[in-house]
């Protein structure tokens, strides 16, 4: 899964009819033909399991609601008193059970809501054998992305249009059938659907039948499914249209609304490339016949695109392409998100954790995979250095004392839905590219082969994977392993002295632990793969425990994480600092992107003057690499917000913006020019976006000036800076000029444009304009998908409004958002601010409403809060100090 938005809550400023080739069925460690294996966590009684679905739907989409019956083949290895299935929101009609020998027995079923169980009596306790079960069941269709949902949206003709899709990740093919809805209870599916004739069904498999029934509607059939999770079920419905493209043997096509495949051909073209590195890459052929991915209208705010075997689902915001207004930053992060829910297809599907503990295991396994396809398909993208940036949005959690380990004990569904975060997916990421670089390219490489090997079909659990790679020749690699996914937290690696002793530097390090709101504690401690250089020399290696010396080859400037491939901050004597900033430009892109974020993060921590940071910023020049100088305006917004209540502060930093920020974007200009680098057009829409936000009149009058033209050229705003225009508009609105945007919203000719300008009519400075937002997003103008965006986008400008608004309208909120969410909304509206009557509120909120498994997102959101309310007040000084001084 991918998704919408992962939240660090970033401590400093608020801010995926052919020949079914033969698919082999093996087994593994963690799962058995009757279930899950002994050690492995389940919530339904063992000793029953499924091994064969066959299940027949028939969708009401105009009523919401559905009908269906299953046969489930069943094999009980233990006599049983009765069989308990998972279901939820589904009313149970007959029930029959009939063993391989024997008379059917009808049965009873008892629903428990609150567990989503349903529990099956025959009247007598059921022998161990083979068993066939089919249950007949209703359903209902949902509005917001769990189960079988619906999506409303107006078609490229103006007519209203209703299309159906699944979402079963983590617990929700229970809304869909009642099934053994865990992740090791593995099984193959036979999907059929009764739908109005003339639609498009779409399933995991290609259909393998169809019969006309008369009367406007038609059963369609599918093949197969090879076997798997529960979770990774799909079927879609609707007035849609398939585009294709052969890559090898498989089929890859998109699957759009009727008329907008073309804008799909990016992450088409994209599927093609990537599935034959996958191929190579993996060791194992991508296993089914057919690949899509699907788009649906309108979005969901907990997840983007999801990895449903053979059918990814994705909305449409996160895989078509508009010319009007899609940026060239969107059109990338499409090619990864292609990249990442294919790398699912093996990570994730083929092999699956055997519970939800492990989620890591396909998470952060499918992000780090998405950036080093797409580096290797697209090098002038520079994604590498994206690791950074996904290093700090782990680390943003994983310095706060609520943090958890990569590997977290999950019990209930909430925990579930709240695993979903920075630390699975990028903190899973680094740490995996941090043993790749430990245990080295092919190695590493050898060792995922083998483990997709021995477990294809079949459910692990990380220490699987550890041995895989180790018995592929790393050794050493389980020890570190261990220490970076069983325990949470941040190894501080500091550099106690450094010399330089004939030619060469000697480094005396000590390993402590990195925090923002815990210093006072003991220190955890890890094997650390350690890898320094001096500019231009040889790197070394060293495992530091504890304490520990590394001779460098040259004098000089020297990098302790050189590469940024290690999960961990380096503290540098203030001379090295120094150093640093006068050699910059000698440092490698990687490096130069890894210590601004390093260094700026242990100022706002405290563990050096902030001044050491903003000078290694200051030394960024701007004949700089694009993609690093792109980095830059992001630190300086978060300067600027913590000083939010120091107007003449904040000026000072705008000022300095400007003169530091203005010269790049005026050699590069407001529009494209033919043959400018690959990481330009990413460099100008920081720059604007950045300098629109602290108010730059030149850019302000710009996007006020391209604004007004909209009245005698409606395509003024074109291009991949439309939206970053739109928001600078936005974000200074007066109540003439919200009008004016929520008229393009309501006269947007395509869903895509039209929830982006909804979404920005949150966005306004005027609190007033806020409110007129919030009011309007609890009406069914915007659709049932975009309210909640719009109420996030007034979160992030004001906080207290959105959340005091939510919890008078909580019923209507919850509505408006996935039920995975709903117990983290909150904390995520809130969870920017900088107010300590918001840490207040959401503990109150999370007492009352919440219980202790399912707060732990407000938990974090709190503790973030209070740390940023601290760090602001021990900064406002020095930062204000320093801007000052820059003259």
């Amino acid at each position: 899964m991918s998704l919408a938005k992962i939240l660090p809550l970033l401590i400093a400023a608020a801010p995926i009819a052919l020949a079914t080739p033969a698919l082999a069925q093996s087994g593994s460690s963690a799962g058995t033909a009757a279930g899950p294996a002994a050690g492995i966590t389940t919530q339904l009684p063992r000793g029953a399991a499924p091994t064969h679905y066959a299940i027949e739907v028939t969708p009401d989409a105009a009523n919401l609601s559905f009908t269906g019956k299953v046969m489930i083949d069943v094999t009980v290895s233990k006599a049983m008193p009765t069989l308990v299935l998972n279901a939820a929101d589904l009313s149970i009609g007959d029930v029959m059970l009939t063993p391989a020998k024997g008379k059917a027995m009808k049965g009873s079923a008892k629903v428990d809501a609150e567990a989503q169980t349903v529990t099956l009596d025959f009247g007598k306790p059921l022998a161990p054998g083979q068993y066939k079960l089919a249950i007949t069941y209703a359903g209902v269709i949902n509005t917001q992305a769990n189960g079988l949902f619906a999506l409303d949206y107006t078609n490229n003709e103006g007519q209203a249009k209703r299309a159906l899709f699944t979402q079963f990740e983590a617990p929700d093919a229970r809304r869909f059938v009642p099934s053994w809805d865990e992740p090791s209870y593995k099984a193959t599916f036979d999907l059929s659907a009764i739908i109005p004739t003339g639609e498009l069904a779409v399933g995991n498999m290609p259909v393998k039948t169809t019969k006309d029934l008369g009367g406007g509607k038609t059963q369609v059939t599918f093949g197969t499914s090879p076997k798997m999770s529960s979770y990774l079920l799909f079927f879609g419905l609707g007035e849609l249209e398939r585009a294709t493209k052969m890559s090898g043997a498989t089929e890859v096509g998109v699957i759009t609304g009727k008329g907008n495949s073309g804008k799909a051909t990016l992450a088409l073209d994209a599927s093609v490339n990537i599935l034959p590195y996958f191929n190579d890459y993996f060791g194992v052929p991508y296993p089914l016949p057919k690949l899509d991915n699907v788009a649906g209208p309108g979005q969901s705010q907990f997840f983007s695109a999801m990895e449903n075997w053979g059918a990814i689902f994705t909305f449409e915001r996160a895989l078509l392409v508009d010319p009007r207004f899609t940026s060239e930053a969107t059109k990338r992060r499409i090619y990864e998100t292609v990249a990442h829910e294919m790398a699912h297809q093996w990570f994730g599907d083929l092999v699956t954790m055997a519970w939800w503990d492990d989620l890591w295991l396909n998470e952060g396994f499918a992000s780090w995979m998405a950036t080093k396809v797409t580096d290797k398909l697209q090098p002038d993208w520079e994604m590498l250095l994206t690791r950074v940036d996904g290093r700090e949005a782990a680390m943003s959690l994983d310095s706060l004392a609520t943090t958890h380990p990569v590997v977290q004990k999950i019990t209930t569904v909430d925990q579930v839905n709240q695993a979903f975060d920075a630390i699975t997916y990028q903190k899973g990421e680094a740490v995996i590219t941090m043993l790749e670089g430990f245990a080295g390219e092919d190695v590493w490489k050898n060792g995922i082969r083998s483990y997709m090997k021995a477990h294809a079909y079949g459910n692990t659990v990380t220490d699987d994977l550890w041995k895989a790679v180790e018995g592929a020749g790393a050794k050493g690699l389980v020890a570190i392993a261990h220490d970076f996914t069983s325990q949470p937290g941040i190894p501080l690696v500091t550099v106690e002295s450094a010399q330089c002793q004939g030619g060469q530097t000697v480094l005396s390090l000590s390993q402590g632990e990195y925090s923002r709101d815990a210093k006072g504690k003991a220190p955890l401690k890890w094997n650390v793969p350690v890898m320094a250089q001096t500019i231009g020399g040889a790197p070394q290696r060293l495992i530091l425990q504890g304490k520990g010396q590394m001779t460098l080859p040259g004098c000089g400037a020297y990098v302790v994480n050189a590469g940024q491939t290690g999960y961990y901050r380096s503290l540098y004597p203030a001379a090295n600092v120094q150093a640093l900033a006068k050699d910059f430009t000698k440092l490698a892109s990687i490096d130069q992107t890894g210590l601004l974020a390093d260094n700026f993060q242990l100022g706002l921590a405290g563990y050096q003057p902030i001044g050491l940071a903003l000078d290694l910023i200051d030394a960024v020049p701007m004949a700089a690499s694009p993609a690093v100088l792109a980095e830059v305006p992001g630190y300086l917004d978060s300067a600027y917000a913590m000083l939010e209540s120091d107007k003449a502060a904040q000026g000072q930093v705008a000022a300095y913006t400007s003169a530091k920020l203005t010269p790049a974007l005026t050699a590069i200009g407001y529009d494209a020019k033919a043959g400018e680098g690959a990481q330009v057009p990413v460099l100008r829409s920081a720059l604007v976006s950045t300098l629109g936000d602290m108010g730059d009149k030149a850019v302000v009058a710009e996007a006020n000036r391209r604004f007004a033209a909209l009245a005698s050229d409606p395509a003024a705003l074109d291009g991949p800076l439309r939206n970053v225009w739109l928001a600078i508009i936005a974000k200074n609105a007066d109540q003439a000029t919200w009008d004016k945007l929520r008229a393009m919203a309501k006269g947007a000719k395509t869903d895509l444009e039209k929830s982006s300008l909804f979404a920005l009519l949150g966005a306004a400075k005027d609190e007033k304009l806020g409110q007129q937002a919030l009011d309007l997003a609890l009406t069914d103008e915007p659709g049932k998908t975009t309210s909640a965006a719009i109420i996030a986008q007034v979160g992030a400008e004001h906080p207290m409004l959105a959340v005091d608004y939510v919890l008078a309208h909580r019923a209507q909120y919850e509505a408006l958002i996935d039920v995975s969410a709903r117990s983290q909304a909150l904390a995520r509206l809130g969870g920017g601010s900088a107010d300590p009557a918001m840490a207040t509120k959401l503990d109150a909120y999370a007492t009352q409403y919440l219980t202790p498994e399912s707060r732990k997102v407000v938990d974090r959101s709190i503790a973030a809060i209070k740390t940023r309310i601290e760090t602001r007040n021990r900064l406002k000084a020095p930062l204000a100090a320093w801007f000052a001084g820059q003259k």
